[in-house]
């Protein structure tokens, strides 16, 4: 079977697609992959003549790739699956002009189920497939995912898939590997809680690779292609300290490689932030998200206290590691008064970069179903955009709209220079100016690749890294 995974851009490895893709090889099955950002998509498909056509999409990008795919699909015949968040979340999709299948869930044994019974004629010998629904004919066809993915069964990542074909992404000094899945918090705004309810009984939710096996894949990707710092993108590294030690010890032996990871207040130790160090974490990021006390516990239920918060940051300074911190701002039923306590628990905190978003009302989320069901929305969730930092699609008055997008791309320059935040409330309730995005997105590049992210770069390397930078959507 030919298999097409489609993308606009490259920004961080799609770690979902470069697994799909050792599996399906593994399998027999050929893989390509175009990027829209550096190919036609219609031209990659007329040449590769791929059977399946397969779109990982999250909620803000369905639109384009919709209307991608309707454009491949007058092009070559082939049968067109989604999978991602937003197809796991809004399964209504399927019902879309040009939509085959939709994944729920996790891809890995239900791609190589459709590739088995997906025959020459486009058809497909079973419709019972977990984790698949179907538009067949106009008829709408429903399964039940299957069990959770063993993580310890399935091959690396296709990391060639995604290095080969995008130069700058290949010869990035910086790459990002997953050592597990699954979060065991149940916060508002994430799906986390939507996905342990589709996969009820299904298995363990938070399950993490063989602390070797992610070893393995570091030291082969630093064997093959350049690499001077590693990016876990796991949603919380530090859940096992048992695993963690582990992965510490031949990371430290095999790698040696300085790494960035996320973390989570309340699990922040003196202890533990050693261990980190020990291994080689030069920076590791925190959620915050809001520094009202009653929104970040009650409406989002992060069950954090500001002192958890501030001991935490305190910690993880005391014990030489930089830190980010992630916020949401714009969130339903706040005002800007409590988006400026965010910003202010920022200051005590002192991250090394504070990123903030606007809050999106994600499809099946508590907090987006919450603002859905008490008419908050200003249109629906095909309104939401990629970049999470634009606009609100919630119903504010038009100047807290306009406010929330100047915090947006101030609340930074905010943290860092505590002595402008008179002059940044000030400048909330001015007509927008694109001045602030790009101070925004300077700080930001600088923040993130001086002290985040610090590698050596070549004018060429930097050149070609802004240029990336200003261009992306995310």
């Amino acid at each position: 079977m030919r298999v097409l995974f489609i993308l606009d851009q490259v920004d961080y490895e799609p770690q979902g697609i470069m697994q799909l893709s050792s599996v399906l090889k593994a399998a027999g099955h050929e893989v390509a992959l175009a990027v829209a950002t550096l190919e036609d998509p219609v031209a990659v498909a007329q040449r590769f003549r791929p059977q399946i056509l397969a779109y990982s999409v999250i909620t803000g990008s369905q639109r384009y790739y919709l209307d991608l795919n309707r454009r491949i699909r007058d092009a070559v015949a082939a049968f067109s699956v989604f999978g991602g968040p937003h197809a796991t979340f809004f399964p209504e999709m399927v019902a879309e002009p040009g939509v085959d299948g939709i994944c729920i869930g996790e891809g890995e044994e239900a791609m190589l189920a459709l590739c088995r019974n997906l025959q020459p004629d486009g058809t497909l010998a079973r419709t019972d497939l977990p984790n698949w629904h179907f538009s067949i004919d106009g008829e709408i066809i429903r399964n039940q995912v299957g069990p959770y993915v063993d993580l310890a069964t399935v091959p690396s990542p296709d990391y060639a898939l995604i290095y080969d074909k995008d130069p700058v992404a290949g010869q990035s000094k910086i790459k990002h590997f997953i050592a597990g899945r699954g979060c065991p918090y149940g916060c508002t705004y994430c799906f986390n809680h939507a996905l342990v309810a589709i996969y009820r009984g299904k298995g363990k939710h938070v399950r993490l690779r063989p602390a070797s096996d992610v070893v393995d894949d570091v030291v082969a990707v630093r064997d093959r292609y350049p690499l001077e710092f590693v990016v876990f993108v796991d949603d919380t590294f530090i859940l096992d300290r048992e695993w963690l030690a582990e992965f510490a010890a031949d990371y430290r032996l095999r790698v040696g490689l300085p790494f960035f990871c996320n973390v989570r207040a309340n699990l922040v130790t003196e202890e533990l932030v050693g261990v980190l160090r020990a291994a080689g974490c030069h920076s590791v990021s925190m959620g915050i998200e809001s520094g009202n006390s009653e929104i970040r516990n009650n409406l989002l239920n992060r069950n954090l206290s500001q002192e958890q918060i501030l001991q935490a940051a305190k910690l993880i300074r005391a014990g030489g590691l930089r830190f980010t911190s992630t916020n949401m701002i714009g969130l339903p039923g706040t005002t800007i008064e409590h988006d400026l306590e965010t910003l202010d628990l920022n200051i005590a905190a002192r991250p090394d970069y504070a990123h903030v978003f606007i809050f999106q009302p994600y499809p099946r989320t508590k907090l987006g179903q919450y603002a859905l069901d008490n008419d908050m929305l200003d249109g629906t969730f095909d309104d939401i955009g990629v970049r999470a930092w634009d606009a609100t699609i919630l119903r504010f008055p038009p100047e807290h709209k306009r406010a929330l997008t100047n915090l947006q791309r101030l609340f930074a320059l905010g943290v860092e220079w505590p002595a402008l935040r008179p002059l940044l409330v000030r400048l909330l309730h001015l007509p927008g100016n694109p001045v602030y995005w790009l101070l925004n997105k300077l700080w930001k590049g600088y923040a993130i690749k001086q002290r985040v992210h610090p590698v050596p770069m070549s004018l060429a390397d930097l050149l070609r890294t802004t240029w990336r930078f200003m261009r992306i959507k995310s």
